[in-house]
Parts: C-alpha cells; sequence; structure tokens
C-alpha cells in the first residue's frame, strides 16, 4: 500500500509526489534498527499492543505525549528503534492528513 497520493485533477500541480515517495521509501523500507513491516504496519496504525497506546496519540493527539509513555516502551524497543517506529507513525498520519485534504480540495 502506498501511503503517497497522486493528484487526479489536471488542475493541480503535485511537484512535491517525488519527495514524498522518496521519503516513504527511506522511512518504510529503508535500512534500519526495526523491520520494515512493522514500521509500515505503524505507518498504518497497525501495532503490536504494546505500541498501541504512543502510536493512537501520535496519529491524533501527539501533543498528549509524555515522556512517560515513551520510557515505557523502552524495555521492547531500544532508543533508536522507537525513533524509527515514531517517524513512521507521525509519517503514516500526515500522509492520511494529506490525502484527506487532497481529496476535499479535488471535491470543492
Amino acid at each position: 500500500v502506498r501511503f503517497t497520493r497522486q493528484l487526479h485533477s489536471e488542475d493541480m500541480d503535485d511537484r512535491f509526489d517525488s519527495l514524498r515517495k522518496a521519503t516513504e521509501a527511506a522511512v518504510l523500507d529503508g535500512g534500519g534498527e526495526t523491520p520494515p513491516e512493522l514500521r509500515r504496519a505503524v505507518a498504518k496504525g497497525n501495532v503490536p499492543p504494546n505500541l498501541a497506546l504512543v502510536v493512537e496519540k501520535i496519529r491524533s493527539r501527539a501533543h498528549s505525549i509524555t515522556d512517560a509513555d515513551v520510557d515505557g516502551l523502552r524495555a521492547h524497543y531500544s532508543d533508536d528503534q522507537l525513533f524509527e517506529l515514531i517517524v513512521a507513525a507521525t509519517f503514516g498520519a500526515a500522509s492520511e492528513r494529506l490525502a484527506a485534504a487532497l481529496r476535499a480540495l479535488e471535491d470543492a
């Protein structure tokens, strides 16, 4: 499943599509401390139970994440792994918001 979305309207130029695709490939499929399958699942919001709280907060209200939320995951993940998973969740949430905004513009 691709997270980036191409515009179908000829009136809208998506000059950043190639940059989003490159970012998606780097964040979700690039080398790292976590498997790409896990990063892709996190980006979609399909997460193991121990990540559910933090990923849900990232997707709906990122400002509410606390140090304690992240500290609770340190028993399961290294700092590098947590960074990758947080970035994947953020990328997925941002991609969904962008797609919704682009649909709204196309429907306007």
